[in-house]
């Protein structure tokens, strides 16, 4: 319920991209930015809020991320210059969404299931924000047609209160603490110099750079080709209907299979998915199609990613460990909704950037392969008892 209303929320925004710059006169850069530098701050803070939730419990980190994340969409609806709009959207929305995000959500869920159940509950989790994504997409294109941008922010705000009081279901300090005598610096230490840490890090800023690029233009990109604001909107829908499935079936297929592998299947069918959409004619068809192929792949990276940093360094610092990683993803979101309004303002065309798309997809997949999967913690134990 968290996931849903946190990151569905943030779905949403792209569906303002348009009616806003269009009324306050702004660029698409101007726009982009302001998701860009909400998406880093998140980043960036988020390793601080996964250490806090590890030491003293996610209750509280969960409340204060619901209270910045209402207070961020109430005065974007204010936001008259791009400063203010960079501060509401960009730094009160991104700290809201570090405290409220995958990164401490899925660091309680992780630590409560047992390691055979852990990547089919990730993958529960991840399914829950993405039926946000398809119940908030609606919601919020519903609101800009018959109440306009500006009230449709304020009426999100309201409803992004509700993450305080479902805090309370996550409340409770880490239970985990005692499975080990490792330090905090020293589970950092060992992090670091593992080649596979940062192997995934920057393997997740790719999805990072894809799916706020798609989500924040796609529906701008679709009115330019002469579709419906209607249809933008259906295309993410679905995108968040079908990853339902996606990010569900990615955990129950990560407890069964090598998650390395499985990352290498999504980035290689996020590969085809964008290639066939940019080179075919585009149609409602080629839409539908598109939106479905990234949406059984959308979030389905999370589940496995969170899941092999569990697998490989245990579950004591999982959301401190797992936020580092997400880093990589918001320097990726980061790059993709400013790169892309950039793009655009300076060519009238997003081609460029679909085909980097797909050039990063390849990139991806191929960084997954080396990862080493096994367990460090076994390891470390093995090699004392030797």
């Amino acid at each position: 319920m968290v996931l849903m209303l946190s990151v569905g929320t943030r779905q949403s925004f792209g569906l303002f991209l348009q009616p806003m710059t269009l009324d306050l006169g702004w660029a698409r850069e101007t726009f982009g930015f302001a998701i860009a530098v909400q998406n880093i701050v998140w980043g960036l803070a988020q390793p601080f809020a996964g250490a806090v939730a590890d030491k003293f419990g996610a209750g509280r980190v969960i409340v204060g991320g619901g209270i910045f994340y209402a207070l961020g969409l109430m005065l974007m609806a204010y936001s008259s210059t791009s400063l203010a709009f960079d501060l509401s959207a960009g730094l009160l929305v991104g700290l809201g969404l570090s405290g409220s995000g995958f990164g401490v959500v899925m660091g309680v869920v992780g630590r409560a299931t047992p390691a055979a159940n852990r990547s089919a509950a990730l993958g529960l989790v991840g399914a829950g924000g993405s039926f946000g994504q398809f119940a908030m997409l609606p919601l919020g294109q519903a609101l800009i047609s018959y109440f306009g941008w500006l009230s449709a922010l304020l009426v999100l705000a309201a409803i992004s209160l509700a993450i305080v009081p479902l805090a309370a279901a996550l409340a409770g300090r880490n239970s985990n603490t005692s499975l080990s005598t490792q330090s905090l610096p020293e589970a950092l230490r060992e992090a670091a110099s593992h080649k596979g840490f940062w192997l995934l890090t920057v393997s997740f800023l790719v999805c990072g750079f894809q799916t706020l690029f798609i989500m924040l233009h796609l529906p701008a990109y679709l009115v330019d080709q002469g579709m419906s604001p209607t249809q933008g909107m259906t295309a993410l829908a679905l995108i968040g209907l079908f990853n339902i499935v996606g990010s569900f079936g990615c955990g129950l297929l990560g407890g069964h299979f090598s998650k390395k592998y499985l990352l290498v299947w999504l980035y290689g069918i996020r590969a085809v998915a964008i290639t066939l959409f940019v080179a075919l004619p585009l149609s409602v068809y080629t839409i539908w199609g598109f939106a479905i192929a990234m949406g059984l792949t959308w979030l389905g990276t999370v589940p496995l990613t969170n899941g092999l940093v569990a697998q490989i360094f245990g579950v004591k610092y999982l959301s401190t460990l797992f936020s580092i990683v997400f880093l990589g993803h918001q320097i990726g979101s980061f790059l993709g909704a400013w790169y892309g309004g950039l793009v655009y303002d300076q060519s009238g065309s997003y081609t460029t950037v679909w085909i980097f798309c797909i050039v990063l997809s390849v990139l991806a997949a191929a960084l997954c392969l080396p990862v080493d999967e096994r367990d460090v913690t076994g390891l470390r134990q093995a090699e004392g008892k030797t």
